[in-house]
């Protein structure tokens, strides 16, 4: 029997449909520092390949589920309303769902996973498969199907690597937030530049077109007055914003510009290699081929300057067998497809 949760109000419109016989679904999740997102696909025949494009039931959209960044309440809520709003879309239940599987950012131990595991537990029957896993593993899962084989590389406000080899073993690197160097990511990169105009303006460092450039975006003055923008919202993604500025200062031939977005295609690149090389993915002899999937704005290819393009250089020079993917499905349908992945081989 399913609680009646402290958010019960949220499930009302299962009363009503409490008698439909729906047939059975999989939600998967993606629950980012940014926005969390829910899919509601029916289950695919185990027996047959999966269909292009998968059939959609639902998708809705809601804010932060990251306990680190707004605590745990406040995600679990947003948890619990993004899956009554999927399934009230479909028109489906949670007595219709079959697995869920909740990638979200912030799980960064298996102490996280139990407390989630265990909060799930109380929304939906004891029937229901529950998987919890990092939000990096629903991107990958979104870039080879559902299959945990082969390295993600995130790099939007933050950025993370994250593998998998094909007997199950996981590595990580970075994804440590921007105190703990997370370099290479929207904010690193966007608060190198603040930097580098703060230092030129005391004379510290290099002139650079980043300062009028910066200023002309903010709506600034004078370089003394980025402090009080800084810190007035010092949000992660609010500065990670600036990135396409410094993108365009590079192109423009400016060597400060262009040395940060150098330093940051290495340290993208030097974190995607620590985890090849922890996890043996390029094989004995370093050239056998391996999924890399790349995924978030700083990665995307819409500037000559193409950050995704030249991390792949990098890494490719290191580990020729690197087969870089674009995800065509966004990471919660990498997340049902987890979750389909899952049943398909409890079926088995």
């Amino acid at each position: 029997m399913m609680k009646r949760y402290r958010n019960g109000e949220i499930w009302d419109f299962e009363l009503e449909n409490r008698f439909a016989s729906n047939p059975p679904v999989i939600l998967g999740l993606d629950g980012g520092t940014t926005s969390t997102v829910c899919v509601c696909i029916p289950i695919l025949p185990f027996s047959a390949p999966l269909p292009d494009p998968l059939p959609f039931l639902a998708r809705a959209v809601a804010g932060c589920s990251n306990h680190n960044s707004v605590g745990e309440l406040a995600a679990r809520e947003t948890l619990e309303q993004v899956m009554a709003d999927a399934l009230l879309k479909s028109g489906s239940t949670r007595s219709a769902v079959r697995a869920v599987c909740l990638a979200v950012s912030g799980v960064n131990h298996q102490t996280d996973e139990r407390r989630i595991l265990k909060w799930l537990r109380d929304i939906f029957p004891r029937r229901v498969e529950l998987f919890v896993q990092n939000d990096a593993v629903a991107a990958l899962a979104s870039g080879t199907m559902g299959k945990l084989h082969g390295c993600v590389l995130i790099a939007g406000t933050g950025t993370i690597a994250y593998g998998f080899t094909e007997d199950g073993r996981e590595a990580r690197a970075a994804g440590a937030g921007p105190v703990l160097g997370d370099w290479g990511s929207g904010y690193g990169i966007a608060a190198q530049a603040l930097t580098a105009v703060i230092r030129a303006y005391d004379g510290r460092g290099g002139q650079t077109i980043l300062t009028s450039s910066i200023l002309q975006f903010l709506g600034l003055s004078s370089p003394d007055e980025l402090i009080g923008w800084t810190y007035s919202d010092s949000s992660w993604a609010r500065i990670a914003n600036l990135v396409p500025v410094v993108v365009s200062c590079a192109e423009s031939g400016d060597e400060v510009a262009n040395q940060i977005l150098q330093d940051s295609v290495e340290e993208l690149a030097l974190s995607v290699k620590a985890v090849v090389h922890k996890l043996g993915l390029c094989g004995e002899d370093g050239n056998a081929p391996f999924p890399l999937v790349m995924v978030g704005g700083v990665l995307e290819a819409n500037k000559s300057w193409d950050i995704g393009k030249e991390v792949v250089n990098c890494i490719s020079r290191d580990y020729p067998g690197a087969l870089p993917i674009v995800p065509k499905v966004e990471p919660a349908v990498g997340a049902a497809l987890l979750a389909w992945n899952f049943l398909m081989k409890e079926s088995q």
